[in-house]
């Protein structure tokens, strides 16, 4: 999608008297050369694609190495038992941001948005909980998808060239510039939430263990989430960064272009170097080698 700064959808906005979320799908529509129906009608599919990717969660389904499963019932579980910490619509955020991560580790169906868990765990219990309807929903994942864009023009949402910070970071980025929406918030507060859910994240790297998009991955999910729910409430306070948000986006890029490779997507690195990441390593190989042995 062609937009190559935050600044330039504040322009639009102002010239053209759209809020944000028209502002991106008018954009979809030039570049695509689809009716505004036809754009609206697929990010109706990506939003249902999010909600089922909720709804047919199974506790009793592993990943690959075993790792990853169960969290989101644990979860769940915990929340129903006693109060937690965090209040309802937190736990149902980190329940629900789980719930798609390991659907992910899974090889289940998700929406990458760059992470799958981040965005979903910030909506979804909105929705269910009948604050918002399906159509302001999508006006957000408009407003969502706009920053993404940005952030994908100017940095990187690749854990493989940015680091972690370009995935989970972008991801939590897109859900605080939503929820603020979501909120009533103006395009300057969308930006300062923006400008902080990065700074929150900023220099955090990619060190999948045994190269599986499992550990730490999936409890990423739940930090990037929290980090857009604090963000955006941050922002609707009238809370501002300091730093403009298209230089916080340049300087993640830049912070990511200079991430050693081991801590990047290679898993030579970070936690996947511990004495554990190793073993699982090991073991995956060796599964490996008796699988084409047979």
């Amino acid at each position: 999608m062609a937009l190559d700064s935050m600044q330039e959808i504040f322009d639009k906005i102002q010239a053209g008297r759209k809020p944000f979320w028209q502002v991106v799908r008018d954009t979809d529509v030039e570049e695509r050369q689809v009716t505004a129906d036809a754009s609206f009608e697929k990010m109706h599919a990506t939003w249902r694609a999010m909600v089922e990717s909720v709804d047919t969660y199974r506790a009793d389904r592993r990943s690959v190495s075993g790792l990853v499963g169960g969290d989101a019932q644990r979860m769940w579980d915990y929340a129903a038992q006693q109060e937690t910490l965090c209040g309802p619509y937190l736990q149902e955020v980190i329940a629900t941001a789980l719930c798609v991560a390991e659907s992910n580790a899974c090889m289940h169906r998700i929406v990458a948005a760059p992470t799958a868990g981040v965005l979903p765990a910030v909506l979804v219990p909105l929705y269910r909980r009948g604050a918002v309807d399906e159509e302001a929903i999508v006006r957000a994942l408009y407003v969502a998808a706009g920053i993404g864009a940005v952030v994908g023009y100017r940095a990187s949402i690749s854990g493989a060239s940015g680091g972690c910070q370009a995935e989970v970071g972008t991801a939590a980025a897109m859900a605080a510039g939503a929820l603020v929406d979501l909120r009533g918030g103006g395009p300057e507060q969308i930006g300062h939430a923006v400008a902080m859910a990065l700074k929150n994240l900023m220099g955090l790297v990619f060190d999948p263990v045994a190269g599986l998009v499992e550990v730490p991955c999936v409890k990423r999910n739940v930090i990037g989430a929290v980090n857009a729910v604090s963000a955006a409430d941050m922002a609707l306070a009238g809370i501002e960064s300091r730093v403009p948000v298209d230089q916080v986006i340049d300087c993640m890029g830049d912070v990511g272009r200079r991430l050693p490779v081991e801590l990047r997507e290679t898993a030579l690195g970070g936690l996947a170097a511990t004495p554990f990441g190793q073993s699982v390593k090991a073991k995956r190989e060796e599964r490996r080698s008796q699988e084409q042995e047979l």
